[in-house]
């Protein structure tokens, strides 16, 4: 595991504890969010916050200014810590680590569903209560188009694949027979 992987579960954790003290959770994790889509949807804003010339004092009264708003003062102190340390990047892992230490502990799971082919909602809401049942969490889903998959599903929960796609049935049985023609 990397140090900056370590890095932002230790900072993911304290802001999870301290949201969940004031029971805004969930709102935490929308704000992050929010930061973290802005951060990666503008290239301007992911190279001034890279340079290490201009001092963290700037890059917090950007933040500040842009979020002051739209967050709370505990996502803005913890923006304002990881500037000061030099951590800016590690401002999405911070993000990916306080959605999975919140879900753990809310007994909530994000799921990736990679289909062939576009699922309607209603589809896509049933692979989320058929992996609910199995893995005994609320699911949410998000979903992933891979035509490389040719038919069928597989399902990312965290570190765990499900795999129901007809390219890997198909590779599952190139291994079996390569097995059995040795």
């Amino acid at each position: 595991m990397s140090r900056d992987v370590v890095v932002a579960k230790r900072y993911a954790k304290a802001l999870f504890d301290i949201a969940q003290q004031q029971q805004i959770v969930a709102e935490v994790e929308d704000q992050l969010k929010l930061i973290v889509e802005a951060i990666e949807s503008e290239v301007d804003v992911q190279k001034f916050l890279a340079l290490p010339s201009v001092d963290a004092s700037r890059k917090i009264e950007l933040l500040r200014g842009v979020f002051a708003d739209r967050v709370s003062y505990i996502v803005l102190n913890t923006l304002e810590l990881l500037l000061t340390n030099g951590r800016q990047d590690v401002i999405v892992d911070v993000y990916g680590a306080y959605v999975k230490i919140a879900g753990e502990a809310l007994g909530q799971a994000r799921a990736t569903v990679y289909t062939a082919q576009l699922l309607e909602a209603d589809e896509l809401e049933k692979v989320a209560a058929q992996f609910s049942q199995i893995t005994g969490k609320k699911i949410t889903a998000e979903q992933v188009v891979e035509p490389a998959l040719l038919g069928g599903i597989q399902v990312r929960i965290g570190d765990r694949l499900y795999d129901g796609s007809l390219a890997g049935k198909l590779n599952r049985l190139q291994k079996s027979l390569n097995k059995r023609a040795l």
